[in-house]
């Protein structure tokens, strides 16, 4: 299986050269790495190419490196029910830079870009209609950032006064805790509960 996917990995790396930036099989799956501007002609190719034939586009994704200067990696997943084929495309960018929206060669990107846009804040160039999916209308921020605080910035409650939906600042209802981990077998230097009953 491995060797299959290495020589359509070379298949396609050799003639779209200028577009892939090389390719990886690991774990039985064919990771391509393409050029973000050229994302539109790669897809087409994989779609049309005899030797290829992804039919079918499984999802797009973001993942997050903040510590990069290109922080996101937008991740298609294919599936070439023709030839029992699974292909991965990765390619960069940044907070600014908008990838160019693959609808008019997967028209069921639409959702998937929206979702990706909505979730990271990854821009899509020429997209019918970006905008959010699965967040509220005037959410702020991206959820699934490495840098989006765990407790949101509002809640969401439902008013019985007012007959509606209130949004509200977060507020915890206590301080953050510091949790101590270490061991009761290791001694610990405060009594525990229970302890007490030990002595005497």
């Amino acid at each position: 299986m491995d060797e299959s996917l290495t020589e359509l990995g070379e298949h396609i790396h050799g003639t779209l050269e200028d577009s892939v930036l090389g390719f990886e099989v690991a774990f039985g799956e064919l990771t391509i790495r393409a050029q973000a501007q050229a994302i539109m002609r790669v897809l087409k190719f994989l779609r049309d190419d005899p030797a290829c034939r992804f039919s079918t586009l499984i999802d797009i994704t973001g993942v997050d490196y903040p510590q990069r200067s290109s922080r996101f990696d937008v991740v298609y997943h294919l599936l070439s029910m023709y030839q029992n084929h699974r292909i991965r495309v990765v390619v960069q960018t940044d907070e600014d830079t908008p990838v160019p929206s693959v609808v008019p060669v997967y028209p069921a990107a639409n959702w998937f870009e929206r979702e990706t846009f909505d979730m990271y804040g990854v821009l899509f160039s020429d997209h019918p209609d970006l905008r959010r999916i699965l967040t509220d209308y005037g959410f702020n921020g991206y959820p699934l950032r490495k840098d989006f605080p765990l407790t949101g910035y509002v809640e969401v409650r439902y008013d019985d006064d007012e007959k509606r939906v209130v949004y509200e600042p977060v507020k915890l209802v206590q301080e953050f805790r510091s949790f101590d981990f270490m061991s009761p077998w290791e001694g610990a230097e405060y009594l525990l509960p229970g302890d007490e009953k030990a002595e005497g």
